[in-house]
């Protein structure tokens, strides 16, 4: 792992956080697999797919189809077993395959999140009171992250608009703050010099309060797996996957924008807004594509659509802002 000293902490390059595969082009793909390195590869998703059969099913959690506009995506589902394999969630690792090995022994049960700041209605919920706040819905959701992969997923949740309207936010509260858990006993890898610990990720109000920003509870019918933030996540369709606070424990209303966790570690790599936009690149790759995680590893990249295709719900947040300086 490499030394930033302009940044006080390590911060892992590529190869150390995204399989390479998953990041160069089709044409490097051929080539290795010429040289005869895709076999090396497809053992790699070999261990995955074992790792994922093994994993045990969750409790059911069924939703009703929201109703909510741009909330039931009709593409082809990502495979269950891949997208409760390949995960971001440095708490247990930064392989893609670390959480489904690591992320068992994080504790679900008890469970409480504080909703404190600028509110009228500051509380503390129990998990249990939380999974029966608002009704649960399937959502069908594209999830796009800034490694350059990509998957569809229904989720299971409700709107989290359903909690801020109950704690009547004040005319101070102009963002939100997602915390998320930082446990050293059940995490090994918080206090690793990849980032700063807990986990904080923030959201406009408007953003926040926007129907398709779901508090997610389940995926695939059933509760959610550990390793893909359990037993409650933020998802946030049109942004990059990382602004999808996992294992959420504190939720925070403030009047200033705050500081989340990649825009330290590294600003000029991951800005706060971090909208899905094919036109910004990011500094070492191109956002101009995507690869579908569950297809063939060959198959031809797709292009990625603005605002990962949630434009027509969410593209008025941002009239008149230059989405290239907000990135």
């Amino acid at each position: 792992m490499h030394h930033r000293p302009d940044r006080g902490f390590d911060h892992p390059i590529p190869s150390e956080i995204t399989p390479r595969a998953l990041v160069e082009g089709r044409r490097a793909w051929l080539q290795r697999a010429a040289a005869g390195a895709l076999g090396a590869s497809l053992a790699g998703w070999a261990a995955r797919d074992a790792l994922a059969q093994a994993a045990t099913k969750g409790a059911p959690l069924p939703g009703v189809k929201s109703a909510v506009a741009g909330a039931m995506v009709m593409d082809k589902l990502t495979p269950q077993k891949d997208a409760t394999s390949y995960n971001n969630f440095y708490e247990f690792g930064t392989d893609k395959s670390d959480p489904a090995r690591n992320a068992h022994t994080l504790k679900t049960r008890p469970w409480t999140v504080a909703v404190e700041g600028a509110v009228a209605k500051p509380r503390v919920y129990g998990i249990d009171e939380l999974l029966k706040l608002a009704p649960m819905e399937e959502r069908i959701y594209r999830l796009r992250c800034v490694e350059g992969w990509s998957m569809v997923i229904p989720w299971v949740g409700w709107s989290l608009s359903a909690l801020i309207k109950q704690v009547e936010p004040t005319g101070n509260a102009k963002f939100v703050e997602f915390h998320t858990l930082a446990d050293p006993k059940t995490m090994p890898f918080v206090g690793s010099r990849v980032l700063e610990w807990p986990y904080v990720e923030g959201l406009r109000i408007d953003e926040a309060m926007h129907p398709l920003t779901l508090m997610a509870f389940g995926m695939y019918g059933e509760v959610l797996p550990n390793q893909n933030g359990a037993p409650l996540r933020l998802v946030v369709p049109w942004k990059y996957g990382f602004k999808s606070a996992k294992s959420i424990v504190r939720i925070r209303f403030v009047e200033k924008q705050p500081k989340v966790a990649w825009e330290k570690a590294a600003p000029h790599e991951y800005g706060f807004y971090s909208n899905v936009n094919p036109e910004v690149d990011h500094p070492r790759w191109s956002q101009a594509t995507e690869r579908r995680i569950g297809g063939s590893l060959l198959a031809k990249r797709a292009a990625t659509l603005p605002f990962n295709g949630y434009a027509e719900q969410v593209a008025s947040l941002y009239k008149g802002m230059d989405l290239r300086r907000n990135f």
